[in-house]
């Protein structure tokens, strides 16, 4: 490696009120390196990021940029400067073309006019060279998340880059687009560019990865080469304690059917039929775009229902109002919880407080506000929500916070049975643990729970019985020793003959 690194920083800091974000971080990343940058939501990765982009200011230390100290007026400026970053939350313009999105305030012109034909061809020139196969004039509204992701990308690409910053950006993405990716980024490393990487997702680094820093508690514990960074050192590392069992033994004690679904036909769903009881969790596994999530909205009113039953508790809900549907006693945890869960301009007791002046708190038409207060706090120490959080914005939370609070709002309706739909995605080995103990509570507590999920560790540990679902019907129903990555897999292309 160079002597002198693409990036280093020294004593990093950044303050906010009432709160140290980042401690004195000292890293550094060279060329032709994959740097991953590890920790539990809120351990300060967004934070150093923030101010490697540009986007934010430090307190106090210094970033040098090839060897010169630098001082970022905004995330134009650090872009000037060949550093990109692809954040979790996009920058495109929905409303207009892949092609237009990359070369936005920056577009070829005959004159004063936008040569969009020119703009076209080399947006297409330079997807093509990447091996993105994207027409540079579909509209961005509509791609899929993973390729929007791709888009965000390319934009890096027009400028002199030299630093890419990539966070959580396996997050939506298919087996096959993660395949993709990686592939992406090994050829990026072997041309010289830097990268910084920032994944929970362990099994993901030996890809991948050269270095892995650890950051906890807005400070840096520790930077190992991959070689030594096995998957047990850097739990212990991330938690601050070895993390002997992240999930928990939830007995199985099958009682009453709470759910029956026959026949179910809705939009990318083709005749499904299962049940769901009480004390057992549920697991349904699929790739993305198998229809595992669809079934289950059309469950709760959120997809149409085209043909087939769905009865709870004996009643009929076939395609009654998500309201009703709740009413009944089932809550759905939703897989997108800033666009369909949570309120992001509210602060976090004000989302839960919602869910319990509609529900566990309300009598009639009136409301016990003194029971509400005692709720939240009660429901907020169960899902292990720090005290110094309730009161912000969801917007002003990590992720892994963000969805502790939307699990807390599961509590807030008596409910019987939950669906926890990608439960645990984009969240830390800690937070996950924390999640998976609630969800062996209510297990144990006689409730019903379905847990669908891409994470195949996460339905061969957590379910009882588990579905897989392929082309929008069900491949196979597996129980207990039944439930292994091999045997899961086997049925994940499975040849349904049906139509999506």
């Amino acid at each position: 490696m160079p002597d002198t690194p693409l990036i280093r920083t020294r004593g990093l800091t950044r303050d906010y009120p009432g709160v140290r974000a980042l401690d004195r971080v000292d890293f550094d990343l060279h060329a032709g390196e994959v740097h991953v940058l590890f920790g539990e939501n809120g351990a300060g990765k967004s934070t150093l990021i923030s101010m490697l982009a540009g986007a934010n200011a430090p307190s106090a230390g210094e970033i040098a940029v090839k060897g010169e100290a630098v001082a970022f007026a905004s995330v134009a400026d650090a872009q000037a400067r060949g550093i990109y970053t692809v954040f979790q939350e996009f920058s495109l313009i929905p409303t207009m073309t892949v092609a237009q999105n990359i070369f936005l305030g920056r577009e070829p012109r005959i004159g004063p006019l936008i040569n969009f034909r020119e703009m076209n061809r080399r947006a297409a020139q330079m997807l093509e060279e990447r091996g993105f196969a994207i027409e540079p004039t579909t509209l961005v509204a509509h791609l899929p998340r993973a390729q929007q992701q791709i888009v965000e990308i390319a934009k890096a690409f027009y400028g002199e880059l030299s630093v890419l910053i990539l966070d959580e950006p396996t997050a939506s993405l298919t087996d096959r687009e993660v395949d993709h990716l990686f592939d992406f980024i090994n050829r990026m490393k072997a041309e010289g560019l830097g990268i910084i990487y920032i994944s929970h997702r362990i099994n993901e680094f030996a890809r991948i990865a050269d270095r892995v820093t650890v950051l906890r508690d807005g400070a840096k514990i520790e930077t190992l080469d991959m070689a030594e960074a096995s998957e047990a050192r850097l739990i212990e590392l991330m938690a601050g304690r070895a993390i002997e069992d992240v999930y928990p033994d939830i007995p199985h004690t099958p009682g009453e059917t709470l759910l029956q679904v026959e026949g179910l036909h809705s939009w990318g769903v083709n005749g499904v039929s299962f049940d769901v009881r009480r004390g057992e969790v549920l697991g349904v596994a699929g790739l993305i775009g198998s229809g595992k999530s669809r079934m289950f909205r059309a469950v709760m009113g959120l997809e149409p229902v085209r043909a087939g039953s769905v009865r709870y508790r004996g009643a009929d809900i076939t395609g009654k109002p998500t309201r009703a549907v709740i009413a009944q006693g089932v809550h759905y945890l939703t897989s997108d919880r800033k666009s369909e869960g949570l309120s992001l301009s509210a602060p976090a007791t004000d989302n839960l407080a919602i869910d319990l002046m509609m529900g566990t708190c309300r009598e009639g038409a009136l409301v016990d506000h003194r029971k509400v207060r005692r709720e939240i706090a009660r429901i907020f120490d169960h899902v292990e929500l720090p005290e110094r959080y309730r009161a912000r914005t969801i917007a002003q939370l990590s992720g892994g916070n963000q969805q502790k609070v939307l699990f807390a709002k599961s509590f807030g309706h008596g409910s019987e049975l939950f669906i926890f739909d990608e439960p645990t995605v984009g969240v830390d080995m800690g937070t996950r643990a924390a999640l998976y103990r609630i969800i062996a509570e209510l297990a144990a507590a006689g409730k019903a729970v379905v847990v669908i999920s891409s994470d195949l560790p996460e339905v061969m540990n957590l379910a009882h019985r588990a579905l897989v679902v392929a082309g929008g019907t069900i491949a196979a129903e597996l129980t207990g020793a039944q439930i292994t990555e091999a045997e899961i897999l086997r049925h994940f292309f499975h040849d349904t003959g049906a139509t999506v």
